[in-house]
């Protein structure tokens, strides 16, 4: 099987930034079939409830790629680092719910870009924190990692789908 490259790549304007903004979760299985076109998911069949969580610092999307000639195999695993300011009651109950689960996680970036983690297989939660930090300046609050592992990377999403199935239920803390 030939395996056609098909176009070249410009060297972009420095108009880009890195961060997140906010994560949405969704209960694995609930978003039907994905329509992508390519390499964008822009529409899906099921009719999620997206809970939204607002994120700001050090909280990250890394993709690792793994390809291995021997094996003719090849994967992307997606880790997302997530930081929850603030330790309150309701927030630990619900990451206790999603520890559990096998979400679908959408991650909005701070360039306007919608990303889509373990879309086929959902995200396991594979560490964090519950910490109260010990200065006056340190984090009090919550640290997650969530990782998939799929045979695409994270589709981009258009952002007109995660916006229409966002739920209005949120945490104040």
């Amino acid at each position: 099987m030939a395996c056609t490259l098909s176009t070249g790549r410009t060297l972009p304007c420095k108009d880009s930034v890195g961060g997140l903004t906010a994560v949405y979760f969704a209960d694995f299985g609930t978003l039907g079939t994905l329509t992508v076109t390519s390499g964008e998911v822009t529409a899906i069949s099921g009719t999620p409830d997206l809970f939204k969580y607002d994120i700001k610092g050090s909280s990250s999307l890394e993709q690792t790629i793994t390809a291995s000639r021997e094996n003719g195999t090849s994967f992307y695993e997606q880790t997302l680092n997530l930081t929850l300011t603030k330790l309150d009651v309701a927030t630990q109950q619900e990451l206790i719910a999603i520890v559990k689960a096998r979400p679908h996680v959408f991650v909005q970036d701070y360039n306007g870009n919608y990303f889509l983690v373990g879309a086929v297989h959902g995200a396991d939660v594979t560490g964090g924190t519950i910490v109260t930090g010990a200065a006056m300046g340190d984090l009090s609050g919550f640290t997650l990692t969530l990782s998939a592992m799929e045979t695409l990377p994270a589709y981009f999403v258009d952002a007109a789908i995660v916006i229409a199935d966002t739920s209005a239920t949120v945490i104040n803390p």
